[in-house]
């Protein structure tokens, strides 16, 4: 599982350093460019429910080998496009097998480890995924200089078919249940369709224009057809979500908190390289050099506060680690055009502490709360909470960093994009405030 995890994170997060490579290559507009990483955010999205209720119907191991499989062609299929448009279509396909591997993946670790053990197995599958994003955009940006960029997404061929071989090796094979549900058509194409149009009004409102009319109608169609989903859900007698688990306390205070706790990450992921490239001057060697002290703490943390979460209970681990997260993000809303960059390390050291302590525990509670016939559901409940923040986190980020870097006087003694990045830091505290309360009311 570690193995398949490391490289989802890793290929994911390689995919961000090659885009410039990739728009000068086919000479292609950026705007267009960047629906590679668009496209694959929401597939992944809007697909996760589905693949985790096929996991809990048909058997989680075979959804889960069924998903490398399809995500190894689709990265082998990236490699060989020969246009911007055959490359955004491979990597949908990449993207539907992701699907498949995120939404089962903790289904199938909750259901090998007991409950006691459960914590620790959840801590150090977070410390392979951080472990991915740390080496991802350094390894992609050194394999794209040394060969192209074309490489990068064959660096999943040989890790991925590892990961297949160790899976089938390795992982039981949990046959379906005796009776058989039928799978809830309707609803997985009103969550995929809603969700997606909620996705691509947040993600495409800071270019439109928060108040223009596309991004109202977005927003608005997105609303009538998660709407039309709950209803459709509460009357079918298999539902693709049993909305019955977000009546669990634990669950549904998991799944916000989850939600609250990647607002929070991405706002700093988001904001982070503006103050140190454009408004510190340094270079992206450096910066990414100060970037990764998050993810590095988060590693190391992760899977010690999984395993304290099996002795201990999740509810006091996960609130401190939102208080933690927090207060790193007032730390760093504070930071100045003169501040020491270790102290912008310190900063980021105690955001990636909070992270990391909040994480385990938080996925050990709402994967604990959720029935064993419903463990692939809580997972991509837990995956879709992952995107839809990271989503969130930008949008927000963006929107009060433009709007508070269009409003600053430009007489002012400290230059603009300081206090833009304070402001969109300071609004994520705010979430991070949220945070702590549903993550101590469970």
């Amino acid at each position: 599982m570690g193995v398949g995890t490391f490289m989802s994170a890793m290929g994911g997060s390689a995919v961000y350093t090659v885009l410039p490579v990739v728009t000068r290559a086919f000479d292609a507009d950026v705007a267009a460019v960047e629906w590679v990483l668009t496209v694959y955010l929401l597939v992944v999205s809007t697909m996760l429910l589905s693949f985790g209720r096929l996991g809990d119907m048909r058997g989680h191991r075979r959804i889960y080998v069924s998903g490398f499989v399809v995500l190894l062609i689709g990265s082998g299929l990236c490699g060989l496009a020969p246009t911007p448009a055959t490359l955004i279509a491979a990597r949908a396909g990449q993207a539907l097998g992701a699907a498949m591997v995120f939404a089962n993946g903790p289904a199938i670790l909750t259901r090998c480890f007991p409950a006691n053990q459960r914590g620790r197995a959840l801590g150090m599958q977070a410390a392979m995924t951080y472990l991915g994003l740390t080496a991802g955009p350094s390894l992609g940006g050194w394999v794209a200089a040394m060969w192209s960029w074309r490489a990068v997404f064959y660096l999943n061929l040989p890790v991925g078919l590892v990961a297949i071989a160790l899976s089938l090796r390795f992982l039981p094979d949990d046959a379906p249940p005796q009776t058989r549900e039928s799978f809830d058509l309707p609803g997985a194409a009103l969550f995929a369709l809603g969700l997606g149009a909620l996705l691509i009004a947040l993600n495409r409102g800071h270019a439109w224009g928060w108040s223009s009319a596309a991004t109202l109608t977005t927003l608005a169609t997105a609303i009538i057809l998660l709407a039309s989903f709950v209803v459709v859900e509460r009357c079918v007698s298999a539902p693709m979500l049993d909305l019955s688990l977000f009546r669990h306390r634990t669950f549904s205070a998991a799944a916000a908190s989850a939600l609250f706790n990647y607002v929070c990450v991405n706002s700093v992921v988001f904001l982070l390289p503006f103050y140190l490239m454009h408004g510190r001057g340094l270079g992206p060697a450096r910066a990414g050099l100060v970037l990764t002290t998050q993810p590095i703490v988060m590693a190391v943390v992760a899977p010690i506060s999984g395993a304290l979460s099996d002795r201990i209970g999740s509810r006091a681990l996960a609130t401190a680690g939102m208080v933690i997260l927090a207060a790193g993000l007032l730390f760093l809303s504070r930071l100045g055009p003169a501040s020491p960059v270790p102290l912008v390390a310190l900063g980021l050291v105690v955001t990636g502490l909070g992270t990391g302590i909040f994480g385990s525990p938080n996925n050990n509670a709402l994967m604990g709360a959720a029935p064993r016939h419903r463990q692939g559901i809580a997972g991509g409940v837990l995956a879709a909470a992952r995107n839809t923040g990271m989503v969130l986190g930008v949008a927000l980020a963006a929107a009060v960093f433009t709007t508070s870097l269009a409003n600053t006087p430009a007489g002012d003694a400290v230059p603009p994009i300081f206090h833009a990045i304070a402001e969109a830091l300071l609004a994520a505290t705010v979430v991070g405030l949220l945070g702590i309360i549903t993550s101590a009311v469970r």
